[in-house]
């Protein structure tokens, strides 16, 4: 991997004199925070982004910056909803693109909600796990033949993955008290191992797959936390991270923030980077499952398939 670049460059930064005309990229969750930064970027070097959002009224909206910066850079931005708490949606997107027929160059999975109250997707699943890999995983799966020979999918993941491991059994809080922490970390832990698991499902195609972890910044991501709650967290997280003999976490702007997805869809060595995150399965501590969850593609397909709804509520909701 390149020393070029550090925390404190910024998307624009790292894409600094790469030209990006005739290059298309899909990204999920590009009408706020770190994705409409890395959408903007993108466009402003000649790319041809498609921004998946779930409210389309308020993108157009949202995303006048991105269309400023894609009249400069000769790109464009094309605008596709997407609601990754439904599969009817997540469908619906992924078929309309398969009809479009037009492939990327990249695949970058953004969109993520964190440490909501409990609550259940439209198909019955716990909103964060149901939202942050589930719709994830059936939308990049069901497009993965529009992702070119050589393509490369950037999953974001957090830090939060060391929080906890994927619960296999009981995915949903049916048979345990929900804990908002705890949810959020299975997701990005699932979402990491997906993009493991992808990695090595298509790597006969020359298409690379990484996690990343983009850093703290203030985007609306944790919405649902108080001021103090929030000061709590960033607490929390300094001394997780100094528990793994990590530096201390220092916050970003959005701009730097969206660099780390930028890096990794255009710049990086990609085998290098993609090859990093294989290191994630062997070393996740206390699996729940630890032989099943690298591997765990047939069953969350099982899991997508379930008819919506579940019986029992999570005991604290």
């Amino acid at each position: 991997m390149t020393n070029k670049f550090s925390a404190k460059s910024t998307a624009d930064q790292v894409l600094s004199g790469v030209d990006l005309k005739g290059k298309r990229f899909l990204i999920t969750g590009a009408s706020s925070g770190i994705g409409l930064e890395t959408a903007r970027s993108l466009v402003s070097h000649g790319a041809t982004v498609v921004g998946a959002v779930r409210n389309l009224a308020k993108a157009e909206a949202a995303t006048a910056s991105v269309l400023k910066a894609a009249a400069q850079g000769e790109g464009s931005l094309e605008l596709i909803e997407l609601d990754l708490a439904s599969l009817q949606s997540v469908r619906a997107c992924a078929d309309k693109l398969l009809a479009n027929g037009k492939r990327f160059d990249a695949i970058i999975a953004n969109a993520g909600v964190m440490a909501t109250p409990f609550g259940r997707t439209v198909d019955g699943f716990e909103v964060q796990f149901g939202t942050n890999y589930l719709g994830h995983f059936a939308l990049i799966n069901r497009i993965e033949p529009l992702l070119v020979d050589n393509g490369r999918l950037v999953v974001l993941s957090s830090q939060a993955h060391r929080a906890a491991d994927v619960d296999l059994d009981d995915p949903n809080f049916e048979q345990q008290e929900y804990d908002r922490f705890v949810a959020y970390g299975r997701s990005k832990t699932a979402t990491s191992l997906f993009a493991v698991e992808f990695d090595k499902r298509h790597r006969n195609r020359g298409i690379r797959a990484a996690s990343v972890m983009p850093g703290n910044s203030l985007t609306d991501l944790p919405r649902h936390f108080s001021q103090e709650g929030l000061q709590g967290l960033f607490e929390n997280v300094g001394k997780a991270r100094a528990e793994a003999s990590l530096p201390p976490a220092e916050l970003k702007e959005i701009a730097q923030a969206a660099a780390t997805s930028v890096w990794a869809a255009v710049v990086a060595d990609k085998a290098k980077s993609a090859d990093a995150i294989s290191k994630i399965a062997p070393s996740r501590r206390s699996m729940t499952h630890p032989t099943r969850l690298p591997t765990a593609s047939g069953h969350m397909r099982s899991m997508l398939t379930k008819p919506s709804g579940f019986g029992r509520k999570a005991r604290n909701c």
